[in-house]
């Protein structure tokens, strides 16, 4: 079958004429890796966390030991993301708009450079979809289906809810935002991705415009 998914892709490619996407570089790897090892690190500690607390005493100095290994390792890798960030010109400046905004820390940051570094080239709708934050309808005929968000890279979505509970609590603007919608009968889930969305697609504008956070 692989002549035939072959003509197939080259069908698709030569009708349609997709966006060609650069492949990621080495440098863009390795901050997915440094990422992704970051993720299994704060899963272990997690884990770690809550066996403690069901772990009998005898074992409560095994796990502490265990928790300081974690938090230096966590750290590690923090430090190694801050330091390949700060050696790239263009990376450090998209870092310094990011962390710009009240709510975005160097989670998010570095989970954006990594993860979309597509930022700031693409339309807001684009980028929303990669995200996995841009809704797509479920019509049929004359009957129109809920509209619901999926797909779309899941690291950047959970980094993004993270801080999206802290933004609606410090963020004047998505405060206000999220407020708003709950206001008008939201459900609180609905209305924190909404306010994802709207925060992904104003990350984009501002590494677009090279512009760092403005309340107003």
């Amino acid at each position: 079958t692989d002549k035939i998914d072959a003509r197939l892709i080259a069908m698709f490619g030569k009708i349609l004429e997709p966006e060609v996407r650069p492949i990621a570089s080495k440098e863009i790897r390795l901050i997915r890796d440094l990422l992704a090892r970051k993720r299994q690190l704060n899963e272990t500690r997690t884990q770690e966390l809550n066996r403690q607390h069901k772990a009998p005493k005898v074992l409560a100095a095994s796990h502490r030991r265990l928790l300081k290994l974690l938090d230096k390792e966590i750290a590690w890798v923090n430090e190694h993301l801050a330091k390949k960030v700060a050696a790239e010109t263009e990376w450090q400046r998209t870092y310094e708009i990011l962390s710009s905004v009240p709510g975005i820390g160097d989670g998010v940051a570095f989970t954006l450079l990594g993860e979309l570094p597509e930022l700031g080239t693409l339309s807001n709708r684009q980028v929303a979809a990669l995200c996995g934050l841009a809704p797509f309808n479920r019509d049929s005929g004359q009957m129109r289906g809920k509209r619901r968000i999926k797909g779309g890279r899941a690291p950047i979505r959970t980094v993004l809810y993270m801080a999206m509970l802290c933004a609606i609590q410090h963020n004047p603007v998505m405060r206000d935002f999220y407020q708003k919608l709950v206001a008008h009968g939201k459900h609180k889930k609905v209305a924190i991705t909404a306010c994802m969305r709207k925060m992904i697609t104003i990350l984009n504008t501002m590494v677009r415009n090279n512009q760092a956070w403005q309340t107003n």
